[in-house]
């Protein structure tokens, strides 16, 4: 067991050193634009969830919110999205629900990103609810004080208590699997 750890580790490794090979040849400005950023995942045009999936998790790593990622802006999402710990990993999904930044997400920002989720994610499984019943539930399970919007702390405890909604709330779109898959799409 211990070997496939090392060997997962070593693959991880061997990923994050790939892609940032990749952002020094295609950004030797050391500046990644959006466009940039979609072209490296391989993100077709045509796809507008994944697009916007893309921009939300773009703008989520873009710390000092100058519209580029640097290279350690870069390497630090990397390292979440292959390498994160679930803790980080809710946390970085609570920023990305977290629209306007006020530390608790209301109701339009939790359909926003549940929205997005549901046409990449959900669409290839059986979901019988609508995007307002799967609100509905996550504030049920999660708003514990029910004054209508969710903080870190109820995020963070609700997702973790409840398996349905920690599938949701995660954002975990297979971001790993997603990252290695498209990584190598470049010409």
């Amino acid at each position: 067991m211990g070997q496939e750890e090392s060997h997962s580790e070593e693959m991880d490794l061997e990923k994050i050193q790939e892609l940032c090979i990749i952002f020094m040849k295609e950004c030797p400005s050391g500046a990644l634009h959006l466009h940039e950023f979609k072209r490296i995942f391989g993100v077709p045009s045509s796809s507008a969830e994944e697009s916007l999936y893309m921009e939300t998790i773009f703008h989520s790593f873009d710390t000092n919110k100058d519209n580029t990622l640097d290279f350690i802006e870069y390497v630090a999402a990397l390292h979440l999205i292959l390498r994160g710990n679930l803790e980080d990993r809710l946390k970085w999904s609570f920023k990305m629900y977290d629209k306007d930044g006020n530390g608790k997400l209301d109701r339009q920002e939790v359909k926003r990103i549940i929205r997005i989720i549901y046409k990449i994610k959900l669409q290839k499984s059986d979901v019988s609810m609508t995007l307002s019943e799967i609100c509905d539930r996550i504030f049920q399970l999660v708003d514990k004080n029910n004054d209508g919007q969710i903080t870190l702390s109820e995020f963070m405890e609700g997702a973790q208590k409840d398996e349905w909604v920690m599938n949701l709330l995660k954002l975990d779109v297979n971001a790993t699997g997603w990252v290695i898959q498209n990584c190598g799409k470049l010409p």
